[in-house]
């Protein structure tokens, strides 16, 4: 059976005495204990609730150079990451620049040729250029020397960044972080010093603080610099039209939608749904997504994974162009670009999937964890392969193949039975580099040592699993007990309150008991989606409940049901976006036949 949450205990349950039961007990999962912080919580106020940028150490610093380079015609460069937080955030200091009448220009780093991060040869291009100041977003924290190199040529850096910087040798904790040379280093996440009161930004959230905070300054020395003058639009208050994609970088990198983040991603959202922007709305078209009612899953499984297809299969700065564009025609031939790119991205992952699928059952036998790689794999697309094959085989899953610079290099998903990074830890001599967390992670495997991944991996897992619980004991806990009959318009908004849901504020899960499946089908070009349903009462009224690319636990428990069978199912309440009237259906997360 599958297990539930324990109740709210009676003194929580008088704090959050204004709230229903589900919605004070969704609240107290979620470390909301207190009426104050519900209130903060349900009800996000950008003008109370938003933290000044100056709180950040180094924003002073920061915004002050900034303004100056802006007001004195410098060449400003802005370095932005390749994927769905470094692109939004280049595009936000693109858009803030471009107002101001600032001398610039944007820097995407190649994915293929270039790889992640700031590289000496991309400066030294800049510094040829004429550029005095380097604006990174989603980067740079761990770039020495090409800081250094930066330095060197006469150029200042300010970072903008929320990954971890390095750990200097024989260090331990933070005292131990190696922090580049910069003239400024704005990373709430990284710095022993910090003084900002919310450290999970994501690297688009902390550009757009630099943002606001050289818009203060800006505008309190006023516009004296004839390069100012006719930006009489650029007031207070013109950044909130940054905060799409602010929302779109906060919700596509999965940081926790938690304290300001989920401001952040609230209005995020509001703007999204009234953005201006041409490419965007061509995009949105492609897509079939109504623009005026875009939602978190909108953003995480459709726009998301067409902006990240521009630097897996072509230039990131297409996925940049499209949002930066003001010209039509343009703007349609990029959205059908990145759509076409994510065909290829599917195809391609699809031909990867197969060729996984195919060695796994020439090999026979399945171990605890499946690790292949070939060098004609292409890194970028084995996250989304790994992520398939977890969810099937229902074991973690490390898929490498040869980057550019002819490192292996590759992609882990934990398929929920043991936390990836631990994993990767406890595998000594293997890894050149590795990163992640619980669920997923990247690594580089050394050459010398790729053909025993797969045995000193499971090795390492038979270690840390030893004396834990089953498998089966982990299933997810549900919030509460519900019927079909509640799976109705009105419940689903009271759940909706508690959205925009993401990381550490994850949708509700609801356990239906002994329910009746009426029908059970197949649907989609290969026949890989299922649905079922359910029977809401005596009258035959049923409600769909639905999987995307059904497999593992849940496939192998619907080639059992017949008509009629009667189920325990766990699963989430959702709108049915692709149906007339945007009816309630349930979004399947595990069944069990009776």
């Amino acid at each position: 059976m599958f297990p539930l949450h324990d109740p709210l205990h009676e003194t929580l349950r008088e704090e959050l005495a204004a709230y229903d039961d589900l919605t004070a007990a969704l609240l107290a999962r979620r470390g909301v204990l207190t009426k104050e912080e519900a209130e903060k919580f349900l009800n996000p106020s950008y003008d109370e609730h938003l933290h000044d940028p100056f709180l950040m150490t180094d924003m002073s610093l920061a915004a002050e150079r900034l303004g100056t380079a802006i007001r004195s015609g410098e060449r400003i460069a802005v370095w932005s990451d390749y994927d769905c937080d470094g692109i939004p955030g280049g595009v936000l200091l693109h858009d803030f620049l471009k107002k101001t009448g600032a001398n610039f220009e944007n820097y995407i780093p190649h994915r293929h040729e270039e790889g992640y991060g700031m590289n000496v040869s991309g400066i030294e291009k800049l510094a040829r250029n004429g550029v005095t100041l380097v604006v990174t977003v989603d980067s740079g924290i761990t770039d020495v020397a090409p800081i250094a190199r930066a330095k060197e040529l006469g150029m200042e850096v300010i970072i903008t960044d929320h990954h971890l910087p390095l750990l200097r040798q024989g260090y331990e904790g933070q005292a131990g972080l190696e922090l580049p040379d910069a003239f400024a280093v704005l990373n709430p996440n990284a710095r022993p010093d910090e003084t900002y009161p919310y450290k999970s930004l994501c690297g688009s959230g902390v550009a757009w603080k630099l943002v606001c905070a050289t818009l203060t300054i800006l505008h309190n020395s006023g516009p004296t610099s004839p390069r100012l003058r006719g930006a009489t639009e650029l007031s207070l208050g013109w950044e909130k039209w940054l905060l799409d994609m602010v929302g779109l970088a906060t919700i596509a990198d999965m940081v926790p939608l938690t304290g300001e983040n989920r401001l952040l991603a609230t209005y995020g959202l509001r703007v999204l749904r009234k953005s201006p922007r041409i490419g965007l709305q061509k995009l949105l078209r492609g897509m079939r997504v109504d623009q005026r009612a875009i939602t978190e899953d909108d953003v995480g499984f459709m726009i998301a994974p067409r902006v990240n297809a521009a630097s897996r299969l072509g230039n990131a700065r297409d996925a940049f162009e499209l949002f930066t564009t003001t010209d039509e025609s343009r703007a349609d031939e990029l959205a059908k670009k990145l759509e076409k790119m994510n065909r290829e991205r599917k195809a391609q992952a699809g031909a990867i999937t197969r060729a996984v699928h195919t060695r796994i059952k020439e090999r026979g036998e399945v171990r605890s964890i499946i690790a292949l790689g070939d060098p004609e794999w292409r890194p970028a697309l084995l996250g989304l392969v790994a992520n398939t094959i977890a969810d099937e085989y229902e074991r973690p899953v490390f898929l490498w193949g040869r980057e550019g610079n002819m490192s292996l290099k590759g992609s882990v998903r934990s398929g929920g039975a043991v936390h990836a990074l631990e994993l990767m830890q406890a595998t000594e001599n293997t890894f050149a580099q590795y990163g992640g967390h619980a669920a997923a992670g990247g690594f580089t495997v050394l050459d010398t040592e790729v053909f025993f991944l797969e045995d000193r991996l499971v090795e390492a897992h038979a270690k840390l699993t030893e004396g834990k619980i089953a498998d089966d004991d982990l299933a997810p806990r549900a919030d509460a007990v519900i019927t079909p009959l509640e799976a109705t318009e009105d419940f689903l908004k009271k759940i909706e309150r508690l959205a925009p849901f993401g990381q550490d504020n994850p949708k509700p899960v609801f356990l239906l008991r002994n329910v009746v499946a009426r029908e059970i089908s197949r649907f989609g070009k290969a026949q890989e989606h299922l649905k079922i349903k359910i029977d809401v009462d005596e009258s035959r009224r049923t409600v769909d409940a639905v999987t995307f690319f059904a497999k593992g636990a849940i496939a192998r428990a619907a080639s059992t049901l017949a008509h009629g069978s009667r189920i325990n199912l766990l699963a989430h309440l959702e709108r049915d976006t692709f149906s007339h009237g945007n009816p309630v259906r349930l979004r399947l997360l595990d069944i069990r036949p009776i």
